[in-house]
């Protein structure tokens, strides 16, 4: 993210991958680690599992967390500028060479000032596919519609057919975050400094309500 945000800074080019990507990273005074950093074992276990499951001809049927993990954050700031940011750890068993949604302005991540920022997670097919993160922008500029209303259209019917799910701030504060999956883990911080935290349904204030 923080790579991204200096190619932001930078304004051109909009996108960069491979080793130039680290080197630009690099010439930016960012940290770079080898790729051994980023294996852990449990996501090597996740790995194997999806082998298991494609040789099997169980894929459909892997449980999210086997699938992917995406770590997503959209904000709202004192001046009303929105920001998103989406940081991928990929999905398991890719083939070589594929390119997600996570780095594709308005598939897995869009924000538009006065408008709201959206960040996704699930197979970036179908967010690319969909347009979803603007799809949700569109929605609420051309629309009119609430960003809960928004949100739900696009996770509940464009992404029906996949595990999915959004998190999004809208220009005037308002947060949504829905899903069609058993659960997803997301937080979030109003602007009386207020925590909540949820993986399921219910949602808790921090720390009153995890004491």
């Amino acid at each position: 993210v923080k790579a991204a945000r200096a190619l932001l800074e930078q304004g051109d080019p909009l996108l960069l991958t491979g080793p130039a990507a680290d080197r630009f990273a690099e010439d930016k005074g960012l940290a770079v680690e080898p790729q051994g950093y980023f294996t852990t074992e449990r996501r090597k276990a996740a790995l194997e599992a999806m082998k298991a499951h494609v040789v099997a001809g169980t894929a459909a049927k892997a449980s999210e967390s086997e699938k992917h993990g995406t770590v997503g954050a959209v904000a709202l700031d004192s001046h009303g500028d929105l920001a998103a940011a989406t940081s991928t750890g990929g999905y398991n068993n890719k083939p070589d060479g594929r390119v997600g949604d996570s780095p594709i302005i308005g598939a897995g991540t869009y924000a538009r000032n006065g408008v709201c920022a959206v960040s996704g997670t699930g197979k970036g097919e179908y967010f690319i596919r969909h347009v979803a993160a603007h799809e949700v922008a569109s929605r609420v500029d051309y629309l009119g519609e609430s960003l809960e209303a928004a949100t739900r259209k696009v996770v509940m019917e464009k992404l029906k057919d996949v595990g999915a799910g959004l998190v999004a701030v809208g220009a005037s504060g308002a947060i949504a975050a829905p899903y069609n999956t058993d659960g997803m883990f997301r937080g979030w911080v109003n602007d009386d400094g207020q925590f909540f935290v949820a993986s399921h349904a219910d949602v808790y204030r921090y720390p009153e309500d995890l004491q």
